[in-house]
């Protein structure tokens, strides 16, 4: 499969997953645990079968580097999934998750001892201002003095639990990006082993999900697939299963962009999916959106291109020829 396959499915298969899980939440809140617990079973289930073999091939890295790696993913994916559920706007959440390349940059200066160039550094302080902007914009948009003081300390409470998550997933990728240093590059065995081993870790959240499987829906939230014999099904399962499917396809995407382009290409990919993915939630979904909302995504969105500098790449590939043909002479 090549770039142009691999750029389709993580568009298509990521923009989907994002729209069905903004169906889920909006519908059904509280629901992100049973999300989470979905995704991870199919991608186990499907690892075990065509990547491990059915347990008969033996791991290239290390089970105990697994361990703390999937200790690390599990803590990220649940922080996340409460952080939802604090009923902040969907467009909020795919903002603040664009700072990534902070959180990447902080603990490469701290743990790596990594220094950048001046553009590296200015776009931190871009994505920075944008999700600060973003983030007091959404904070106040609330109707009373009492709500506003609520809201506003929910909010934050909701940032820093992202903040820990952005910081503990840049981690992860540091600790994972020194095994393949050492072992070698096995991105499909880590994908099954991160989605694998943190399967037990789901009991201690079995009462809620548990809470969501057995909840009986209202009539509004049943879908009727076979009038004549009245086969009906809840729609969140077919939320849930639109979902589980894109975000394998999304994770399958990446990973063959990974193989298949410079890591430059993957970042602006990514970031322009999570942009479109961003537009439709605020056309589709009516999401509340200012002016300095607008205003913070794009600092967000020009501090991210910044970082992987798209631009000086672009004017590189320009110029390519002529620096051959000067050194030709």
């Amino acid at each position: 499969m090549g770039p142009g396959a691999a750029v389709a499915l993580v568009f298509v298969g990521c923009c989907s997953n994002v729209v069905s899980l903004e169906l889920l939440v909006r519908q059904f809140p509280g629901c992100g645990n049973i999300v989470t617990f979905a995704q991870f079973l199919f991608i186990a289930l499907e690892g075990f079968v065509f990547e491990t073999n059915f347990g008969r091939k033996k791991p290239a890295i290390p089970v105990r580097n697994y361990v703390i790696m999937v200790t690390m993913f599990f803590t990220v994916s649940v922080i996340n999934n409460y952080a939802l559920n604090f009923n902040i706007a969907m467009p909020l959440h795919m903002i603040f998750r664009s700072g990534s390349l902070i959180a990447n940059m902080i603990l490469g200066i701290i743990i790596l001892k990594k220094r950048y160039s001046a553009s590296k550094y200015l776009s931190i302080a871009l994505v920075s201002a944008g999700i600060f902007i973003c983030t007091i914009m959404s904070a106040k948009q609330v109707v009373s003095p009492l709500q506003s003081c609520i809201m506003t300390m929910l909010v934050f409470i909701c940032i820093g639990m992202l903040t820990f998550a952005l910081l503990m997933s840049a981690r992860m990728g540091i600790f994972q990006e020194t095994l393949y240093k050492q072992y070698g590059k096995h991105s499909k065995e880590a994908l099954f082993y991160n989605h694998c081993l943190p399967l037990p870790g789901f009991l201690l959240l079995s009462s809620d999900i548990y809470s969501h499987y057995v909840n009986k829906p209202p009539l509004s939230q049943l879908l009727q697939l076979l009038p004549v014999v009245g086969l009906t099904v809840p729609i969140m399962w077919l939320y849930l299963l639109i979902n589980v499917i894109t975000q394998y396809v999304c994770i399958r995407g990446v990973f063959i962009l990974t193989t298949e382009c410079a890591s430059l290409t993957v970042t602006l990919v990514v970031t322009l999916r999570k942009f479109l993915s961003l537009i439709f939630s605020i056309m589709y979904f009516q999401n509340p959106f200012t002016g300095w909302h607008w205003v913070g995504t794009g600092v967000v969105f020009l501090g991210t291109l910044l970082y992987t500098e798209v631009w000086g790449s672009v004017r590189a590939a320009l110029r390519g020829p002529d620096v051959k043909e000067k050194k030709a002479d």
